[in-house]
């Protein structure tokens, strides 16, 4: 059993219509050559998924997927220091960051925000990094993708102090319906990962269910939080199809309905055509 349950779930039917995996770490999958992510992106198009976005958490993570997103045209990248990294965030390596963020296929600056569950960083130190991914999505005119955990309020206030870019985006959205509303008032865009399809995650349900067509993505967040019913399994960005299915059963919409608002929500807010950012 215990070997079981570290295979892949079975790769599911092809989605109606393709979706774009907006967030998920192909290094952290166990990914590290060109062919390996070719390899994990053919499985996802296989499901459906065309195109992923591989997000960075530190500074070696983010030279990775930058250099990732020149490797294969299905496949971009999101640069930040992940809010959990940023006690000894530093010049030079926001130097670094910025410099990546403006590499053509990094089409985000993230995953940036503020982590209060884990006590790796202190709370001045997060602020402050966040603050500063805020004012770099803005200079290099990029959409901002946040990681928000046991943080909401923090979060909203920051955004609402420094001003937010015009795209943002709540990867692995945390809150409750509240919560949503506050966000989808705000115009920000709300990232379902497998955790929407969790069946106690009644918060989630009720956003998903509130969260308009052009405000809400679909994403694995790969390798963690693998969607029912394969929980405590890996995850790739493959299984974004299950996730899509799940969005569409709880909002009583069609999976067709669902797959196209998420690749044109994605399409715009990461401003991608084709294989390629606009």
């Amino acid at each position: 059993m215990g070997d079981e349950k570290r295979e892949l779930p079975p790769i599911p039917d092809r989605l109606p219509a393709s979706v774009v995996d907006a967030h998920t770490h192909l290094d952290a999958c166990g990914a590290v050559t060109a062919a390996d992510v070719t390899a994990m992106v053919d499985r996802a198009e296989r499901a459906g998924v065309a195109r992923v976005i591989t997000v960075a958490d530190d500074l070696a993570s983010a030279q990775w997927a930058a250099d990732a997103s020149t490797w294969d045209t299905r496949v971009f990248a999101a640069v930040a220091i992940h809010p959990t990294r940023t006690k000894d965030f530093g010049d030079s390596e926001r130097s670094e960051v910025e410099h990546l963020a403006k590499a053509a296929g990094v089409v985000a600056v993230g995953e940036t925000g503020l982590d209060y569950y884990w006590g790796y960083s202190p709370h001045d130190a997060q602020q402050d990094a966040f603050r500063w991914h805020i004012d770099l999505a803005k200079r290099v005119g990029k959409p901002l993708m946040i990681h928000d955990r046991e943080a909401h309020e923090d979060v909203l206030r920051i955004l609402d102090e420094e001003g937010a870019p015009d795209d943002v985006v709540f990867h692995c959205f945390s809150g409750d319906e509240h919560i949503a509303r506050r966000c989808i008032d705000a115009g920000y865009v709300l990232s379902f990962a497998g955790t929407v399809t969790f069946k106690n995650a009644r918060g989630l349900h009720e956003a998903a269910r509130i969260c308009p067509a052009g405000q809400y993505l679909a994403e694995t967040d790969a390798p963690f939080l693998t969607p029912h019913p394969f929980r405590g399994r890996p995850n790739e960005p493959y299984c974004a199809a299950y996730t899509v299915r799940h969005l569409a059963a709880l909002r009583g919409e069609g999976v067709h309905e669902v797959a196209e608002a998420v690749r044109t929500t994605a399409e715009r807010v990461f401003r991608l055509t084709g294989g390629s950012p606009a």
